[in-house]
């Protein structure tokens, strides 16, 4: 059985696509993730959504536990979508992937990302190794419920977990893995926004600003209320101000 799409496309409102928002979800995540996202995005806006392999309709396809070839095969992905301009949005595991996939369309093909948005995850070469890949299955699943968030109800169901876990570790064993120092990461040329949730204890507030260094160009910082899957309680909000950037971008 070959391999699913990448890249889930919700087309655009409106007659034209004028611009493309792609999004990263978190470890663990999937696609719907971003599911309520298109319906709030200005007209003009196609969105991409990576799917991870091993999950959903990707269950049957081996995880990827290295960040180097999942940044190299979205960015292959990607390769057919440069026509129109694109922005990056990326949470928890998903905003060191998108920033990944940043560095490599401007080295590979001279394309700068109008924005990348990275979400509750601290730069990641100021991360320094995350073990929880190696937790027996119950301690696991507490550090995830301890994270909260509306989506912590879904470990209640055991029988879900034989589906939910494996693709988990294998996302914290690529984010274990990836541990680079500053002389390794190019500043990219992408201006960054940094938005965290004001009580995430993954991600202090105070680490949102080391973002800057890894751009050449500004980077923002947005803080809401709420931990690390602040994302979904603020959704309205957050996608707000990404549509704000998107409506300048269609515009131009």
């Amino acid at each position: 059985m070959g391999s699913k799409p990448w890249l889930r496309r919700h087309p655009a409102q409106g007659p034209d696509a004028l611009a493309r928002l792609v999004c990263f979800p978190h470890a663990g995540g999937t696609a719907a993730t971003f599911q309520g996202w298109p319906a709030r995005l200005p007209p003009g806006v196609e969105t991409l959504v990576v799917q991870y392999p091993g999950r959903q309709e990707r269950m049957a396809e081996p995880c990827i536990e290295d960040m180097a070839e999942t940044a190299d095969r979205v960015a292959e992905e990607l390769a057919p979508h440069l026509d129109l301009p694109l922005t990056f949005f990326g949470h928890s595991m998903g905003s060191g992937l998108a920033y990944e996939v940043a560095r490599r369309l401007e080295r590979d093909h001279a394309v700068v990302v109008t924005r990348v948005f990275v979400s509750a995850r601290t730069a990641p070469h100021h991360v320094h190794g995350e073990k929880r890949h190696l937790l027996p299955d119950e301690e696991l699943v507490a550090s995830m419920r301890a994270l909260g968030g509306p989506d912590a109800e879904v470990y209640d169901h055991v029988q879900l977990l034989p589906l939910i876990l494996p693709p988990l570790r294998a996302d914290l064993r690529l984010l274990d893995a990836y541990r680079p120092d500053r002389e390794s990461l190019p500043r990219i040329q992408a201006p960054v926004t940094a938005c965290g949730g004001d009580s995430d204890h993954t991600c202090p507030t105070a680490d949102l600003s080391l973002w800057q260094e890894l751009t050449t160009a500004d980077c923002e910082v947005r803080v809401y209320p709420g931990g690390h899957h602040f994302l979904r309680t603020n959704e309205a909000d957050v996608v707000g101000v990404v549509s704000k950037h998107l409506a300048t971008v269609v515009a131009r």
